[in-house]
């Protein structure tokens, strides 16, 4: 016997289940996204002490 009702609640289920994968998805991108810019920032980060080391050596060189 079909209950519209309970087909409405497994729709709703369906699409609960569905926002909740792509949340998922969307969470684990974000975490790849912050992990490449917290590599990217370090990287930048011990350039820019590299070029405060010279300047700094330069100077003492004066």
């Amino acid at each position: 016997m079909d209950n519209p009702a309970i087909a409405r609640l497994d729709a709703a289920i369906t699409r609960v289940e569905n926002a909740i994968a792509a949340r998922h998805a969307a969470d684990a991108l974000l975490e790849r996204r912050h992990a490449t810019l917290k590599a990217t920032m370090a990287q930048a980060v011990v350039a820019l002490d590299a070029i405060i080391a010279n300047a700094a050596e330069s100077e003492a060189q004066r």
